[in-house]
């Protein structure tokens, strides 16, 4: 079986190996893990932002970045591609933010292959039939701090590797690179749902590909949080090939999948959780999906879409205006 931390492994050394290219700074603390600043005191850039989110997508994704103009020709936004052939284990395997990290005063979300080592959670590799016996922990961590050797350490003991072979790649949502992986997980936003909310099999998912924008860096990490889950909830696309069952309804999945399918659609995600005194948990969780969203039965040979794309709600999210 594919590990998703050996195929990481590559991406991380690579960028050690540029970090001046890529405007990012590596860091061995004194237990002999490795930190990699990719926007807390450096840039970043757009490099290091499309090696974060493959390294987040476990080694098992292509991605690319372009200028789309596909917001209904009003919008123009650097955009983030993610094509992948294994969709359940390189998004809910690897990507998806599953495992809060705290450790004394320190917390950050973490995402990443390491979460294949620790199972966090334990429930969604039951689910897809995925495990990683690799020797190497990578970690993803969304935070505006480094962490220190305390982190670096519970999150050895937690994989079961010993802390030198621990690699931890740290963004601020406020970043580039922060903002670039989080619309990069346009298609893990539709796979989390099919699972989470519509208790859909992903194992039939055989191939995915999705594009969502890239949020401006407009405010400090809670007003991008609010920015960078916008793109995808408003202006995210994906495709999925589903390999159906007889009694699947490909159609109805379809129908239910886009975010415009829940009951807090409609304005801009900061909104949204502010109207929720600030609670993920008092959210419906079918929010979290993209845009728009087609899928191909490779079955039956339907094609069916759903959903749309709201340039307005992203304008208000951005506060974009015209000159």
């Amino acid at each position: 079986m594919l590990s998703v931390n050996l195929r990481a492994l590559s991406i991380v050394e690579e960028m050690i190996k540029k970090k001046d290219e890529l405007n990012i700074e590596v860091k061995t603390l004194e237990n002999g893990a490795k930190v990699i600043d990719c926007g807390i005191n450096v840039p970043g850039s757009f490099e290091a932002g499309k090696a974060f989110t493959k390294v987040c997508l476990g080694g098992l994704a292509d991605v690319g970045i372009a200028l789309d103009e596909g917001l209904n020709n009003e919008l123009a936004l650097p955009s983030v591609k993610v094509i992948t052939s294994h969709p359940a284990v390189a998004t809910l395997g690897s990507q998806k933010a599953g495992w809060a990290i705290k450790v004394g005063k320190y917390f950050a979300m973490g995402s990443g292959p390491a979460r294949a080592l620790a199972k966090m959670p334990k429930s969604t590799y039951e689910e897809i039939g995925y495990e990683d016996n690799a020797d190497v922990a990578i970690l993803c961590l969304e935070s505006s701090k480094l962490p220190n050797e305390d982190v670096a350490q519970y999150i050895a003991d937690k994989c079961g590797v010993n802390v030198e072979n621990v690699y931890l790649l740290v963004a601020p949502t406020a970043s580039l690179v922060g903002s670039i992986q989080i619309s990069g997980r346009v298609v893990e936003n539709g796979t989390y749902k099919m699972l989470e909310v519509l208790n859909f099999d992903v194992k039939k998912v055989k191939y995915a590909v999705g594009i969502a924008p890239i949020a401006p860096i407009v405010g400090d990490d809670l007003v991008m949080m609010g920015a960078t889950n916008d793109m995808v909830l408003y202006g995210g696309k994906t495709y999925y090939y589903i390999e159906s069952d007889e009694g699947d309804n490909i159609e109805d999945l379809c129908k239910n999948l886009p975010s415009s399918a829940s009951s807090d659609y409609g304005k801009p995600f900061l909104e949204v959780f502010k109207s929720a005194n600030y609670d993920f948990y008092k959210i419906d969780k079918g929010m979290f999906a993209p845009a728009v969203v087609t899928i191909n039965d490779i079955r039956t040979g339907k094609v069916v879409s759903s959903g749309k794309i709201n340039v307005e709600v992203i304008k208000r999210s951005l506060n974009y205006r015209t000159i």
